[in-house]
């Protein structure tokens, strides 16, 4: 039997429907970098399950996290989002959301993410703690100073990063740390080189630390960013102790630099660059690169021998 349609019944759906797109669900996938501390590990658990299970939870927790934070930024944003051509049809400027709902959400998001964190280790929780902490600075004052803003937002990758190796209790390795840190500084700045060109004269009123920056500026640390990815990454191919002897992992070296040139082409051909997530599951040669450079790394970390 089918449940009748309320006036009070489609209210709530609706109310439902807007939160869930606040939460952002296609930005999740940002937080599957917790695992590249379990496929990159010493110890190659990928396919042991009580530590692909620490880590899936772990996953879910920053998605709990992840969406509070946005949900907060567009709680405290709604009068600027209002006057951004696009964050305007968000369901907080728009109307769509009544602000005491997501509040609410806000509250028992953070409850449930925090406690579970807690509760898979100490350290993890610190880290899932951190990572908000962080982010609730960044949205009150730390985007508002010129480079900084960028720094912040690649320091939330780190954090992603950080908790999927303490969740398993594996080392940081330095290589994770900066080859993370140099590709999340290339999304931040394709993100606000976008933003720049997007509100042009308008910026200032939309994000006040858009009026310190310059498309030419940008363009600039783009390009320090991106070679300098490319170096760490090619190190660390065919220097860290923990790869096969035989250097195989130098191989995925070309389909790392077709990504990030294929990004680096969207940013500037296409106008991409606001959103990595959309960009990512909208551009079917980007995916193709990343999907194929995945199947690369997996086969030969866990295919070939043990150093």
């Amino acid at each position: 039997m089918a449940w009748p349609h309320t006036r009070a019944g489609n209210a709530v759906w609706s109310q439902l429907g807007a939160l869930l797109e606040t939460m952002r669900p296609k930005q999740w996938a940002k937080n599957l970098i917790i695992f590249v501390g379990l496929i990159f590990s010493d110890d190659r658990l990928l396919f042991h399950l009580p530590s692909l299970g620490r880590t899936t939870i772990a996953f879910f927790l920053f998605c709990l996290l992840s969406s509070s934070v946005y949900i907060l930024n567009d709680l405290t944003d709604i009068e600027k989002d209002r006057k951004h051509p696009i964050k305007r049809h968000r369901p907080l400027p728009s109307g769509r959301l009544a602000p005491r709902v997501a509040q609410l959400a806000l509250v028992a998001m953070l409850t449930i993410a925090l406690t579970g964190s807690m509760l898979l280790g100490a350290t993890f929780g610190i880290v899932a703690l951190s990572y908000l902490l962080i982010n609730i600075a960044y949205s009150f004052c730390l985007k508002n100073i010129v480079i900084v803003d960028v720094f912040t937002i690649a320091a939330g990758f780190v954090l992603r990063a950080v908790a999927g190796a303490v969740v398993i209790g594996v080392a940081i390795s330095p290589w994770l740390y900066v080859v993370t840190i140099l590709l999340a500084l290339f999304l931040a700045i394709g993100k606000r080189r976008h933003e720049l060109l997007l509100l042009e004269e308008g910026r200032g009123t939309h994000r006040r630390v858009l009026e310190e920056y310059t498309a030419p500026l940008l363009d600039d640390m783009l390009s320090v960013v991106m070679a300098s990815t490319v170096i760490a990454y090619s190190l660390y191919t065919f220097t860290a102790n923990n790869l096969p002897d035989n250097h195989a992992m130098m191989l995925t070296v070309p389909v790392a630099l077709y990504g990030l040139f294929r990004y680096l082409y969207l940013i500037h051909r296409r106008n991409a660059g606001g959103a990595p997530e959309e960009v990512l599951f909208q551009d079917r040669p980007l995916l193709a690169a990343i999907v194929v450079w995945g199947i690369m790394v997996v086969s030969i970390l866990y295919l070939l021998p043990a150093p």
